[in-house]
Parts: C-alpha cells; sequence; structure tokens
C-alpha cells in the first residue's frame, strides 16, 4: 500500500499542484481572492460604466472624500441627460453648486456636464461663474461649455487654449530639465526641477497636458526667480475644441490665433488644420452677416 504522498511523485508539477489542493484547499481560495476577486471589485467600485441608483447618485455627489464618486455621478447623469430621462432636474441644484468644489477636476467635470442642458439658468450662472476660476482647465471647459447657451462670454478664453505658454522658475537655484522638445505630456507632469541652495527641491509643472515646443535653459543651469524655463503647446484635444467653439462664435479678430493651425506643426493632425480652414471661414462669413447652427455639446 503506498502512502498518501509520494516524494518521487511529488516532483512532478502537476503532482505537487494536486496534494496542495488537496491539502490546502483554503490556500488557493485565498490566492483566488486576493489575485482575482479583490482586483476585480476595486475596478468595479471605480468604473463609471457600473450603473448607479438614484438613491446612490445623490450620494456620490455629495461624496466630500472621493472625488472620483462625484465625477462618476456626473457621468451618469449626462447619460440620462441624453435619454431625455426628467428625472435628473432633482440633481440639478447640487450640480451647480460644484462651480465652487475644492477639487479643480471635479468642477472641470461639472463644467462639462452641464453643458448637455443648455436650458437650465441655474447651470448657465454657474459656467460664468467659472470662467473666472484659478484653474485653467475649469476656464476653459467652463467657456467651451457656454457656447450651446449661445453665450460667447467665454471668447477670449477659448482663444487663449490656442496659444502657447512659458513655464517660469518659481525660485533660483540649479535646475534640471525632465523633457525634452518635442515631448508630449499630460497635465501635472513636471517639466523641470529646481533645487535652491540650502533649500528643498521645487518642480515646475505643466497646467495642462500639451507638448513641449522650445526648452530655455539646460540641466545644470542656475536660473533665477520669474527666469522662462520653457515654452509648452496646447494639446491635440484642446486645439480641436477650441477651434469648434471658435467655428459658432470667433470673430475676425480670432483668424490669426486660429490660422495658426492650418500650418504643418508637430504632433497636430490633419483633422486639426482641416478644422482650423474650416473655422476661418465661418468665422469670416459671419462677419459678412452669415447665420449658422447652434452648436451642440461635446465632451
Amino acid at each position: 500500500m503506498t502512502s498518501e504522498f509520494d516524494p518521487e511523485g511529488a516532483k512532478s508539477p502537476d503532482a505537487a499542484s494536486s496534494f496542495f489542493r488537496r491539502k490546502y484547499p483554503w490556500a488557493m481560495l485565498v490566492v483566488v481572492i486576493l489575485f482575482v476577486v479583490i482586483p476585480f471589485l476595486s475596478w468595479y467600485g471605480t468604473w463609471f460604466g457600473r450603473p448607479l441608483s438614484d438613491s446612490q447618485i445623490s450620494e456620490y455627489l455629495d461624496d466630500s472624500v472621493k472625488y472620483r464618486h462625484v465625477q462618476q455621478a456626473l457621468d451618469q447623469i449626462v447619460d440620462r441627460m441624453n435619454r431625455h430621462d426628467p428625472a435628473v432636474k432633482q440633481w440639478y441644484a447640487p450640480m451647480a453648486g460644484l462651480d465652487h468644489h475644492p477639487a479643480p477636476q471635479v468642477r472641470e467635470t461639472a463644467a462639462w456636464a452641464m453643458q448637455y442642458d443648455p436650458s437650465s439658468n441655474d447651470f448657465h450662472d454657474s459656467l460664468r461663474t467659472m470662467l473666472d476660476d484659478p484653474e485653467p482647465g475649469v476656464r476653459h471647459q467652463a467657456a467651451l461649455s457656454l457656447v450651446p447657451f449661445n453665450d460667447s462670454s467665454g471668447r477670449t478664453e477659448i482663444v487663449s487654449m490656442l496659444k502657447s505658454y512659458p513655464v517660469k522658475a518659481e525660485s533660483q537655484g540649479k535646475v534640471t530639465i525632465l523633457l525634452k522638445e518635442g515631448d508630449a505630456f499630460s497635465a501635472g507632469a513636471p517639466v523641470a526641477r529646481i533645487e535652491p541652495q540650502g533649500g528643498h527641491a521645487v518642480e515646475e509643472k505643466a497646467q495642462e497636458a500639451g507638448r513641449v515646443e522650445t526648452i530655455s535653459v539646460s540641466s545644470g543651469a542656475v536660473v533665477n526667480e520669474g527666469q522662462d524655463l520653457a515654452v509648452l503647446s496646447p494639446s491635440v484635444d484642446q486645439v480641436w475644441e477650441a477651434l469648434r467653439a471658435l467655428y459658432f462664435i470667433g470673430k475676425p479678430d480670432d483668424i490669426t490665433a486660429v490660422q495658426h493651425y492650418t500650418l504643418d506643426l508637430p504632433g497636430m493632425p490633419d483633422r486639426v488644420r482641416r478644422q482650423a480652414s474650416e473655422t476661418t471661414i465661418e468665422i469670416r462669413k459671419r462677419a459678412e452677416g452669415s447665420t449658422t447652427a447652434p452648436v451642440s455639446g461635446s465632451k
């Protein structure tokens, strides 16, 4: 009679695995929970496509800790707006109140969501308030979202979305450049690091996603406070949305900024060049007295 555990047989992976399952079934369960169930539940809990009940949407909109909950609720409210669900109006007041939320990403998402019902006076007022937001991303989205309201008060802000901007040193010190010309980056990406003498290193970060246009200094150089470090260009998506908005509200004074994108610029696809040309034509037609159809909301 052979013993239950045969040392020779256990040398094969199949035999060892079979023995492990017979002797320690709880261990296999722990492995499954750790590597399968928990990651799935974590993903499912933050997946914006997960349906929320009315009570969950109300709870998520008021969540002051998990900002992604607020964004998820806004995303699902927009989905209901697009399905013409009359129940969404119960959340209009708290949505409008998000114009003063402490998290800029929430304010920006709220500004995006409000464009989907241009009949709401509360939304209109909140969007106009957000044109003075300290964060450029919030201001930009508010300006874009005002276009469906037939409100061009954010036009100057939209034109600024087409322009490059400098990154300046916040303090004096030895600089390390973290990107190179032509690099694309996301919002908040560090562009340079400055090490003040006797102080802590400070990172100079990009305000919004974009591309490095030029680098003004070399790594290892000592820079002064306020000195230009780099010039950053706006992202493709930002330029695209600005050009589309100016198609409807642009004025002749904006043509120079728009026409810049008819050129063969690094990183800019053909669709941007075509949109820039169409926007220029439409602005000129409107200046001559032509009219256009109202703009539709876009994410």
